[in-house]
């Protein structure tokens, strides 16, 4: 007489339900990652650029002062001959020599100038830069927080996956060390060959090393959530999509065209090169020759004053200047600089713009992926949802079948691997899909909370 499989052993369910009872959700993996993941910190910081880029285009078409002073040791002669002098009392004489020495004497000096830019391409072109790299700035933040979202989920996914894989693992092996156990106590009896104890003991054997091998994933899965949230690794659990939610909803409301055509408008890449590009043609324009001529509005007031002895005794000059008026500077000669500089700053324009069309590419591709991962990745968790009822209901007979006689316990066991391969395929499946559903909004920059606390709904219950 044949002793029937006795079923699962309990604690490798219960093994599973602590896991459960204290499961982290996407939504609030998130809320710690955004706190302590360190590259978004690193984005974060970059982001407050953003303001002193604008508050430095906005000054430069802002009045400027500087004043200079100097003083120190300084010698000063002139030497003028054949001039005119005249004076009252003393008539008017020509030919007057004259000179001034002094040596070693104190010299002081001051100047202030204030200047009024009215007319400065280079200078226009300067501050389009630099509103464009505010606005880079924005989008590259924007971009930086899409990615450290969708790394989050990844890692949160892959440790729901992974521990699924090590819960699925316990079973199996909970299910093949009871039947080694039977099998052992019918060769004793007489009443199994002991093919059945060697094909139980082997199996027994690989389980444990593959257990071992899911254990070590779940443990990196687990650190690499922990490092993202900063939360105590030892406290981590992922759950799973719940099965009837395997679509996002509206995910696939709209073809494929209309996706590819809400990314190429917004999302924060493209949108990002965009920008590169109207850089570098500003780059181009201060380079060029219309930017070259300048008109300032200046005001200057200045003194120079020299004391000391010389050659002809003590002596002392001083000078004041005073200045109101409108400046011209037009460059006349740079030996090639600027000309080299312009052309270089063209080829770089064109570097950038075929940097945005290869993106744009990229980018509807990455769509068009997605698109695809959801469209398939459905259809195939609905084929996966059939292969483990047919898996299981292989199991169910040939279990029953073993007990007629009809089959082997190599036969089982075949049964039992296969349906906790067909299990763990389902996981993935149904996780792939919720990440393509993530992807895809992020790609045709959608907000970015809406779709992680949409698809934190789409989670199976705690």
């Amino acid at each position: 007489m044949r002793l029937p499989l006795r079923p699962l052993a309990l604690a490798a369910v219960l093994a599973a339900l602590p896991g459960l009872a204290c499961a982290t959700g996407l939504l609030q993996a998130w809320q710690a990652a955004w706190q302590h993941d360190r590259e978004l910190a690193v984005a974060r910081a970059d982001h407050a650029r953003a303001q002193p880029l604008r508050d430095q285009a906005a000054a430069l078409w802002r009045p400027g002062v500087a004043l200079t002073a100097a003083a120190g040791v300084a010698t000063g002669e002139t030497d003028m001959r054949g001039a005119q002098f005249s004076a009252p009392g003393f008539g008017r004489s020509t030919g007057v020599d004259f000179g001034t020495s002094v040596t070693g004497g104190t010299a002081t000096r001051w100047a202030l100038q204030a200047s009024q830019p009215l007319y400065n391409p280079q200078r226009r072109a300067q501050q389009r830069q630099l509103g464009l790299q505010a606005e880079m700035a924005e989008l590259q933040w924007q971009a930086q927080r899409q990615q450290a979202m969708l790394r989050t989920a990844q890692r949160y996914l892959a440790l729901a996956v992974a521990q699924e894989a090590l819960r699925v693992q316990d079973q199996q092996l909970a299910a093949v060390r009871q039947a080694f156990g039977e099998a052992q106590e019918r060769f004793d009896i007489g009443d199994a060959p002991v093919t059945d104890v060697h094909e139980a003991r082997a199996r027994l054997a690989a389980l444990q090393a593959q257990r071992l091998a899911a254990q070590t994933e779940r443990d990196l899965q687990r650190q690499a959530l922990a490092d993202t949230t900063g939360l105590p690794s030892s406290s981590l659990a992922a759950r799973l999509p719940r099965p009837g939610m395997d679509t996002p909803p509206q995910a696939l409301a709209q073809p494929l065209e209309a996706w590819q055509r809400e990314a190429d408008g917004a999302n924060p890449a493209i949108r990002l090169q965009a920008l590169a590009v109207q850089a570098a043609r500003a780059e181009a324009e201060r380079h060029g020759r219309a930017a070259s001529p300048s008109i300032d509005l200046v005001a200057q007031a200045g003194q120079d004053r020299l004391r000391g002895s010389g050659d002809y005794g003590s002596a002392r000059s001083g000078g004041t200047q005073a200045l109101v008026g409108v400046q011209l500077t037009v460059p006349l000669y740079t030996g090639g600089w600027r000309s080299a500089k312009e052309e270089e700053s063209l080829r770089l324009q064109d570097k950038a713009q075929a940097q945005e069309d290869s993106l744009r590419e990229q980018v509807a591709a990455q769509v068009h992926a997605a698109w695809l991962g959801l469209s398939l990745g459905a259809e195939r968790v609905q084929a996966l949802q059939q292969a483990l009822q047919a898996s299981e209901a292989r199991l169910d007979a040939t279990h029953t079948g073993r007990e007629a006689g009809d089959r082997t316990l190599l036969d089982w066991l075949n049964a039992q691997s296969d349906t906790a391969a067909a299990r763990l395929a389902l996981a993935q499946a149904r996780s792939a899909l919720l990440l393509d559903g993530l992807r895809l909004a992020l790609l045709a920059g959608q907000q970015g909370e809406d779709a992680l606390r949409q698809a934190d709904q789409m989670l199976a219950l705690p």
